[in-house]
């Protein structure tokens, strides 16, 4: 029987002895020097009972009990498994005094890079600058409001709800998007990540959306448009008898109020601009980005209707036409120019497609109107004003026992559309005709993150068949989840008001979204919940962060490092190895099998990313973000391929990068054979080029 029941922890906090994190630590000594792990419990045992004799009268803090653990490891005569223990206290040491010069107390053992994050963006502080809360008090102060939204629907049931998301927030095991962590339970509550604003062909319409803008960069969110309306430039204008200077030079008045507010924000804001392929100034909008400087607070991505694809197959004219006066001014061989689309691509990374007609095919709501713009990573299309709430379950902790816990991921998936339904209800909106569409449709998007490291925890090789047959057989389970969780919801709270006006309306009896599910780039939440972003590949096996300026720290994928260890090729010497290219593949100390499972994102070929995007669009409602990697010496046919593939199977979008096509990424592959692989602070996996902040 256990007789000390607390012990006191670093920062002075009591709290009770947990036995079994003895054993757990004791196991992983044990492991790293290939020593049998069945001994964990009668050394824990021993321990225990010495702490016992010690500690009768006194409480014992964390240190003493650790101390304890290493003089009955030495009198087992396992030096070795001691010496590991020891250097397993030094390395958590160091972890510890990293975040205490952040200002932060952590009681969720975060990663370092994880600390930084928060400290940096998420976690409250007074009026000097001074960190107030800790990642524990932040997510129990965005579960309790978020589950307000439940005392309007059913009296009593909100701190159940709150335990049940902080649980689900404090675990990992779900996240939404940044704008939800950061404003939650504060003054500006705007909750929101997705927003979509029109903009109109006068001077009037085009500032009105500018203003918007600001007000929405300035809460955390993120803005797609489509500037298809605008008169192209040289076209008249009755009231100055002058001419128009057409879209792109507008973009850069959204650009500009976008840079000029990022400079004292928590993160960057983020456009995507959208033009339609039939508008007059098409050619200028496709070669805009060739100049890096130019729109840097913007994704730009071309409209291309079924039509326009049609006469890019078969070597066809295609008709432009002026948006004011919906006249048919000249043709262009489209062909051509989705060649210079291509071109353009290669050498930048920009423009991507948007497949338009694809989106409105598949919109859920399109007796409201014609979708014409996304969010700024592509993933959300959204109507005029609408805004969208995103978040993501974290796969990596649907494992158990190295399958994947499908019960688990069941109701995990049912919490998170209650979480994402009521942030619609407890939001602030930036506009009353945002809060009018938004609540009228009730759009969410749940979605995943960790996709690759499940993947190699079922050893499923990401480019190999298998692991696409799986993407969709689990896209289609998040999927149909979700769908039975927003029905059960509607059961309580009602359909969304829209509902008559939607695919739904024939298909279900009570609904409660519009959509359900978006597969998003997860970003800094990635690197709060150590995981890989969204549903991207490893892009480097083992590589060095820069996590403040003077102090690199070295990051090896978690899932490969347990493998490592667990087969007894771990060595500090071959991790430094691995940081030089981020690759194991040819490497003598890796075995064969290992070196299949951690393909990295330049080595999988560009039809696999594509593949994989398509498996996953399949089953969601509405888009997949997914970057198509590729290497520095992909070729503008690569790019060409990857495109048409991506209509052909019907994904709603493509994004393509190819490495090395920006001066400036979040990370670097050395060009030396002694450099090494670096990544910014904000780097969280999937796009090398810019960070996603959402």
């Amino acid at each position: 029987m256990v007789h000390i029941a607390k012990v006191r922890k670093r920062d002075g906090t009591i709290v009770p002895f947990q036995p079994e994190k003895i054993k757990l630590a004791i196991s992983k000594a044990l492991t790293s020097v290939k020593r049998k792990e069945s001994l964990a419990g009668k050394l824990a045992d021993q321990a225990v009972k010495e702490a016992e004799k010690h500690f009768t009268k006194i409480l014992p803090t964390v240190e003493d009990i650790q101390d304890i653990v290493e003089e009955v490891l030495i009198k087992n005569k396992l030096v070795d498994v001691a010496k590991s223990f020891i250097l397993y206290r030094e390395k958590h040491k160091e972890l510890r005094e990293f975040k205490t010069f952040l200002g932060v107390r952590d009681e969720l053992k975060l990663t370092a890079n994880a600390i930084r994050v928060l400290a940096n963006r998420y976690l409250l502080r007074d009026d000097k600058g001074n960190i107030t809360e800790t990642p524990a008090r932040l997510f129990r102060r965005v579960a309790k409001a978020v589950a307000q939204a439940d005392q309007l629907y059913k009296k009593g049931a909100v701190k159940k709800t709150e335990d049940t998301f902080y649980q689900m927030l404090s675990s990992l095991e779900f996240l939404p998007n940044t704008p939800t962590l950061m404003n939650a339970g504060t003054q500006n509550q705007q909750l929101s990540a997705c927003f979509v604003l029109p903009v109109g062909d006068s001077l009037e319409e085009i500032f009105d959306a500018v203003k918007w803008t600001a007000l929405i960069h300035q809460t955390g969110g993120g803005t797609g448009f489509s500037f298809s309306k605008l008169r192209p430039a040289g076209d008249i204008v009755r009231s100055t008898k002058g001419v128009a200077s057409g879209p792109v030079s507008f973009m850069n008045v959204f650009d500009m109020t976008t840079e000029v507010l990022k400079q004292g924000g928590k993160r960057r804001g983020a456009n995507m601009g959208i033009l339609h392929c039939t508008h007059p100034d098409i050619l200028e909008f496709i070669t805009v980005k060739s100049r890096e400087e130019t729109l840097r607070n913007f994704n730009i991505s071309i409209a291309a209707t079924d039509e326009f694809m049609e006469a890019v197959a078969k070597k066809k004219e295609y008709l432009l036409v002026n948006p004011r006066t919906n006249q048919k001014t000249k043709t262009l061989n489209a062909t051509e120019v989705f060649d210079l689309i291509i071109a353009n691509a290669w050498k930048t990374g920009d423009p991507g497609l948007v497949f338009i007609d694809e989106i409105n095919r598949k919109n859920q709501t399109a007796q409201l109107g014609t979708i014409e713009s996304t969010n700024p990573c592509g993933e959300q299309p959204l109507h005029p004003y609408e805004s969208c709430n995103l978040g993501s379950i974290n796969l990596t902790k649907m494992l158990k026992n190295g399958k994947l816990d499908w019960d688990k991921l069941k109701t995990t998936i049912h919490n998170s559309v209650h979480f994402l339904d009521n942030v619609i209800d407890v939001n602030k909106y930036p506009l009353p005709a945002i809060e009018q569409i938004t609540k009228a449709n009730r759009r969410i998007g749940l979605g995943v993150m960790g996709f690759a490291e499940l993947l190699v925890n079922l050893g499923l090789p990401y480019d190999g068949t298998q692991a696409l047959t799986f993407a969709e057989k689990l896209a289609k389970f998040i999927n149909d989840e979700a769908r039975k969780a927003s029905n059960k919801l509607a059961e309580e709270r009602g359909s969304f008001t829209n509902v008559e006006q939607s695919t739904w309306k024939t298909k279900v009896k009570m609904t409660r979204n519009a959509t359900v599910t978006t597969i998003a780039p997860t970003g800094t939440i990635s690197i709060i919940a150590d995981a890989t972003s969204g549903i991207e590949p490893l892009f480097a096996v083992s590589f060095v962060r820069e996590v403040m300026e003077g102090t690199q720290l070295l990051e090896v994928n978690p899932s490969f490092e347990r493998m490592a260890r667990k087969r007894g090729f771990y060595t500090k010497s071959l991790m430094a190895k691995i940081a030089k290219t981020g690759r194991i593949t040819g490497m003598k100390e890796v075995p064969k099998d290992i070196q299949r499972l951690f393909r990295t994102a330049l080595e999988i070929k560009p039809e696999i990313h594509v593949r994989m995007q398509a498996a996953w669009q399949k089953h969601c409602d509405n888009a997949v973000s997914k970057t198509i990697n590729l290497p520095e010496n992909a070729t503008p046919e690569d790019v060409k391929k990857a495109y048409l593939l991506a209509h052909k199977l019907k994904c709603k979008g493509i994004t393509i990068y190819r490495y090395g096509s920006k001066k400036e990424q979040v990370l670097y592959i050395g060009k030396k054979p002694e450099e090494i692989i670096t990544a910014k602070p904000e780097y969280a996996g999937g796009h090398v080029c810019l960070e996603c902040m959402f």
